[in-house]
């Protein structure tokens, strides 16, 4: 399936969108996760960690899913193919494995984060409020690098199919040189 030209730009820019959100969420949720860390002010932890609950629940898994889902979407609807080019493969298992992550482990570490200020005692786990994210936004930065990028070619599977092309249009030009007329 081949998306038609204005269907792949407006899925492209969804995709971009999209990511750029996430992106820029993940950096958000950083810099609260930070002023939680950093701060000695009880309100301004709890204030933090309040804002980071909302963004955990409210945006990060939507902004995933339509990140995933569109780059899925671009990949089998283009040349570019999910398993022909190496750097669109990463990309693929990365927004599946940051996806994954965000809602089991960001949501729940953030949760627990907000009981526990709640309940009027401290964060204790400082440094998985701020993994998280920072995990995150290396893999987003990572990947933004491959979609400028585009290294390391080929998969196999991408290397047979071109093979495969190459010989069907042997084939085709050699039939096409030697048409005769039959009537």
């Amino acid at each position: 399936m081949k998306l038609s030209r204005p269907a792949r730009r407006a899925t492209l820019v969804v995709h971009v969108v999209g990511a750029a959100c996430w992106l820029g969420l993940t950096l958000g949720l950083a810099a609260l996760a930070l002023t939680a860390i950093t701060t000695d002010s009880a309100m301004a932890v709890e204030a933090a960690v309040r804002s980071m609950k909302v963004f955990a629940d409210w945006l990060v898994l939507p902004l995933a899913l339509l990140t995933l889902g569109s780059g899925l979407l671009l990949s089998l609807g283009t040349q570019w193919g999910l398993a022909r080019h190496r750097w669109v493969y990463t990309k693929f298992w990365l927004t599946l494995a940051t996806t994954a992550a965000s809602a089991f482990a960001l949501r729940p570490g953030v949760d627990e984060s907000v009981r526990t200020v709640a309940s009027g005692h401290p964060v204790a786990d400082t440094t998985g409020l701020l993994a998280g994210p920072l995990v995150s936004l290396s893999a987003y930065l990572f990947m933004t690098v491959l979609s400028v990028l585009k290294p390391w070619g080929l998969t196999r599977r991408g290397q047979k199919q071109r093979e495969q092309m190459r010989r069907a249009s042997a084939h085709k030009r050699v039939d096409a040189e030697d048409v005769r007329r039959t009537a």
